[in-house]
């Protein structure tokens, strides 16, 4: 039984690892973006910020 939870424990650390990665990449990737329509555009997090690329 201390097996598969082992196994358990591993592969479900791993999926929220790619999880989070994954939200880092779309994050970085639409922080220099912006909306087309001025009414539609959200506020970014103060440590979005931080990944401009400019």
């Amino acid at each position: 039984m201390s097996k598969a939870k082992k196994l358990l424990h591993k592969l479900s650390t791993g999926a929220l690892s790619s999880v989070a990665a994954l939200a880092l990449m779309v994050t970085a990737t639409n922080v220099s973006t912006c909306c087309w329509f001025i009414l539609g555009q959200d506020e970014l997090p103060e440590n979005a910020k931080k990944l401009r690329r400019f």
